[in-house]
């Protein structure tokens, strides 16, 4: 005998992994579809006072919950502040900077739950290219990772700091290109340009490079023997580890702004 669901319950529907659905989520909220359409469509005559405007909120130079003031940002970087204005709702679209009602836009904040939510993401997309990467890298490729894992360890040793954060953001980088996947690239780029404040923090924290370097090494070890399980395993671990740093990161940053 089939059992009937109970009169006015919901149907039963499928639960999604909480990793999957905050791809999804987060994704959505980025909005890549439709960013792609309107760099494709109408993007294009405004794409270097985004990419200025992006840059620089990326990099640091803009602080979070820095207002953007259209007439500031036209001449600071020589357009009309037409282009400045599209170039804010393309940014809004990125989930670079947000709108207030009657105040004119700013960098948006991202708290740290997001930038926990954001590196799960990665974790999934990173992951995947990673072992793409293992799949499809050359011998010239090969010999660039190589090289930047040498470039780590000696920075490492220096305590060079900044000079491995540069180094880091390279490798990642690099290992995106060589994964040959274009629209993992665009979704990871966004998300790295919205968690950029927790990332610069990271690198900061004392002995964070001396726990990654490993970590890294691992990553680039797999990619060039060509093992993309242990790509992909590595990748994850690694970003596993930021997950569980970012909580203390934010403590201690939290305590010396207060001090």
């Amino acid at each position: 005998m089939t059992r009937s669901r109970p009169r006015g319950a919901p149907p039963t529907q499928a639960r999604r992994p909480r990793t999957l659905g905050l791809v999804h989520k987060i994704v959505t909220n980025l909005g890549v579809g439709a960013v792609t359409t309107a760099k494709r469509d109408a993007g294009r005559q405004d794409a270097p006072v985004v990419d200025a405007i992006r840059e620089a909120i990326t990099s640091g130079d803009f602080a979070p919950n820095q207002r953007l003031v259209e007439a500031e940002l036209s001449e600071q970087f020589g357009v009309s502040r037409a282009a400045v204005r599209n170039a804010l709702v393309q940014l809004t679209t990125e989930g670079l900077v947000e709108r207030i009602q009657n105040r004119g836009a700013r960098v948006r904040a991202v708290s740290l739950q997001e930038a926990i939510e954001i590196t799960e993401v990665r974790m999934v997309v990173e992951g995947l290219c990673a072992a793409r990467a293992a799949q499809r890298a050359t011998e010239a490729e090969h010999r660039e990772l190589r090289e930047i894992g040498e470039q780590m360890q000696q920075a490492v040793a220096a305590g060079d700091v900044l000079g491995y954060s540069d180094l880091n953001k390279r490798l990642h980088d690099l290992v995106l290109r060589t994964s040959g996947q274009e629209t993992a690239c665009d979704v990871l780029g966004r998300l790295r340009g919205q968690n950029v404040r927790h990332q610069f923090r990271l690198a900061m924290h004392p002995g964070r490079p001396t726990i990654s370097l490993p970590q890294h090494l691992a990553i680039i070890e797999a990619i060039c023997a060509g093992d993309a399980d242990a790509a992909e395993s590595a990748t994850r671990t690694h970003l596993g580890s930021v997950i569980e740093a970012l909580p203390e990161v934010d403590k201690t940053q939290s305590r010396f702004n207060v001090l």
